[in-house]
């Protein structure tokens, strides 16, 4: 997603992408291994933190999919002191 904090009512599809094919790919949801057999792609329908591996490519950086009714969402891209950045409060 574009923003860091994703939100369920987005309707979210997770992509994982690197080395190897679709069926060496392994799903984690908050830390854990999750059941998603050889999809490299799904959609969220569930609040909470997931990554991706790959078989000589590693783990990808968690993404955080929210269900809270009220969310403030930032830019996701690295920003610095000084930087103008847009909040996007959304409920």
């Amino acid at each position: 997603p574009i923003w860091r904090l994703a939100v369920l009512w987005d309707r979210v599809t997770m992509t994982c992408q690197g080395l190897g094919t679709a069926s060496a790919t392994t799903w984690y949801k908050n830390g854990q291994s999750w059941f998603q057999p050889g999809l490299d792609r799904f959609t969220v329908t569930q609040s909470g933190t997931y990554e991706c591996d790959r078989s000589g490519t590693g783990c990808s950086p968690p993404v955080t999919v929210s269900n809270a009714r009220l969310v403030l969402q930032v830019p996701a891209q690295d920003l610095l002191e000084g930087d103008t950045v847009t909040l996007r409060c959304r409920g």
